[in-house]
Formats: structure tokens, C-alpha cells, sequence
């Protein structure tokens, strides 16, 4: 395991081992190292979470309307959005990610090379699927949502 490219997001049910991938994203995976270890994912809501699609989080007002303030350019790969990928949420312009970033539950082809995927779910993906879902009428919504514990790089435990 490369500590320094290994994150651990702890939720309510355990542990997820995310394996990070700056060969694919290397200013994303940057960022979110940068933010994890500024803490600011501790206790953000998953507020929009999809069942068989995907968990939607990294919003610090919990909507789904905020972020850190910084956008990265897009970094677009040929890698698939598969089961455990995770990846960049953006608004309409490709250079609009943020801090929010979501984890698949399935594969879905119709973000492939659309969105900047990152990481991959090595360990605890029975956790992921065990995070609250929201309404399907309400584009996943979720009342009262699951929220991240703790997000840090396997290097600084």
C-alpha cells in the first residue's frame, strides 16, 4: 500500500480504504489530500445518494450548492466509472469541480471521460452501501443524511 496515496474514510458503519490515482487526476488528487488533511470533509453530509448509481458529498452548506472555493481543471481520463470509482461532481463546465466528489454504487458508462475520477474503493464498500439513500423523485435528496466521520491520508494515521 502506497500510505501517501491511500485515503480512510471512516462512516458511521466503519472504515473505506480509497486508493488514490494521481496517474489518472493528479491536481484532484492533490486537492482532496489538501482538504482531507485540513479536515474538511470531517462531518459533511452525503446529501445526494442514489441507490445503484451513486453517494454524493464534499458540500460544506450540505445541498450540493457549495465548496472550498477553488475549481480544478478538468482532468479527464479513459478510465471507467465502475463499482467504488470515485469521482469529481462539477456544475455544467467541465471546470468546475470543487470539493464535492461522489462514489459509484454501479457502473455507469454515461460519465466515462465526462467526469475526473480519482480514486478507487479497495476495502469497505459494504459501508458505502450501507449510506442512507435519498428520494428517486428528488434526484437523491436525502432528509436527515449520513455524514462523514473522519476523511485522512493512510500516511498521516
Amino acid at each position: 500500500m502506497d500510505a501517501e496515496n491511500t485515503l480512510y474514510l471512516e462512516l458511521k458503519d466503519g472504515r473505506v480504504v480509497i486508493q488514490l490515482r494521481p496517474d489518472l487526476a493528479p491536481n484532484h488528487v492533490a486537492r482532496i489530500k489538501e482538504l482531507a488533511r485540513a479536515k474538511y470533509y470531517d462531518g459533511l453530509k452525503f446529501h445526494r445518494v442514489i441507490d445503484g448509481f451513486m453517494a454524493q458529498t464534499g458540500c460544506p452548506k450540505g445541498t450540493g450548492t457549495g465548496g472550498s472555493g477553488t475549481n480544478l481543471k478538468a482532468e479527464f481520463s479513459k478510465e471507467k466509472h465502475v463499482r467504488g470509482s470515485c469521482s469529481m461532481a462539477r456544475a455544467a463546465s467541465p471546470d468546475s469541480a470543487d470539493s464535492q466528489f461522489f462514489i459509484m454504487f454501479d457502473e455507469s458508462p454515461h460519465l466515462d471521460g465526462k467526469y475526473t475520477l480519482w480514486g478507487q474503493v479497495t476495502e469497505g464498500m459494504e459501508f458505502v452501501d450501507a449510506i442512507k439513500k435519498g428520494a428517486k423523485a428528488r434526484n437523491g435528496s436525502v432528509d436527515d443524511p449520513d455524514c462523514i466521520v473522519t476523511l485522512r491520508v493512510a500516511a498521516d494515521c
